[in-house]
């Protein structure tokens, strides 16, 4: 047992040591407090063994997704979120909405109306807890449920993951070293560089393997059974429209206002057009001058 600890803890620190003296850097005390245990915990009967499992040798980032019913989606939405914070987890996402089945307007007066709401309503969660505390908060969870629909809970084992990574530093570190022993030039800034982005990506997935190895993530969707029903005073609409729907003496003083203006945009548009009616005189005299003259030969020959 001592002997796993040494060796795994080791390892842990070779991980990490390359990046000992840079700001932000991933410690190694973080992987080492989830290899250094080869005990399996107590199990409650109410959640997988998956979410509280732990071998010798191995690490594994624990994940799980819960779909249920319950009474009261906010009552549950508000418990739940405080007890990820009472287990040192937060809140990464929360969805709380309200599907609209049908509604209604009921006139009960001519003054009053009462609004019918048929809803149901749902809430996407993503919360995230300590690892060591996955398994409690299953528990709280199971307690809010009226159904379980679904849930799944997965245990990725990354111990191969942070042994390439390990590997990775290693050589990410020789090559850092044989660069250092070039001869100054264009290509060897150019190499350094890109040792040292592709140093820092490392650095980068180490930093996410140790917090998903510290938190495990849990979404969550829980919605109500069945439909509730709101009833809201509200005012009859119809009542108020059919009062101010028609005016007759407004309606008829408006009518002759407009009749007025009608009268004077025709006005104004026939003098706009007076080279068209002048036009049109001028031909129409012109025609019946022509035709009586035509008329008056006719005669005389006769």
């Amino acid at each position: 047992m001592k002997t796993s600890y040494v060796r795994l803890s080791i390892a842990a620190t070779l991980l990490m040591g390359i990046y000992s003296c840079k700001k932000g850097e991933v410690s190694s005390s973080d992987l080492e407090a989830y290899a250094t245990t080869d005990s399996v915990a107590t199990i409650s009967d109410s959640v997988s063994s998956v979410a509280t499992m732990k071998v010798e040798d191995k690490q594994f980032v624990k994940t799980a997704n819960v779909n249920m019913e319950v009474k009261d989606v906010y009552d549950a939405t508000i418990s739940m979120e405080k007890s990820v914070q009472e287990l040192g987890g937060f809140v990464t996402h929360s969805n709380l909405h309200t599907n609209i089945i049908s509604e209604e307007t009921f006139n009960t007066s001519g003054e009053e109306a009462m609004l019918v709401k048929k809803y149901q309503t749902e809430n996407t969660m993503q919360v995230r807890v300590p690892t060591q505390k996955l398994g409690e908060l299953l528990i709280l969870i199971n307690n809010k449920k009226l159904f379980l629909n679904s849930r799944m809970i997965n245990a990725e084992d990354v111990t191969a993951d942070i042994k390439y990574a390990e590997l990775e530093g290693k050589r990410i570190k020789k090559t850092s070293e044989n660069i250092s022993q070039l001869k100054t030039n264009k290509d060897k800034v150019n190499m350094s560089n890109e040792n040292m982005s592709e140093e820092n990506q490392q650095q980068l997935a180490n930093m996410d393997v140790t917090d998903h190895l510290k938190y495990s993530t849990v979404d969550i969707y829980i919605k109500e059974p069945k439909l509730r029903i709101a009833e809201i005073a509200v005012s009859n609409s119809q009542s108020i429209d059919n009062k101010y729907k028609f005016n007759f003496v407004y309606d008829i003083k408006n009518a002759f206002v407009e009749g007025f203006y009608l009268i004077q945009k025709i006005l104004v548009g026939l003098v706009t057009i007076w080279p068209i009616v002048i036009i049109a005189g001028l031909t129409f005299y012109f025609y019946r001058k022509n035709k009586s003259n035509k008329k008056s030969l006719s005669i005389s020959k006769d």
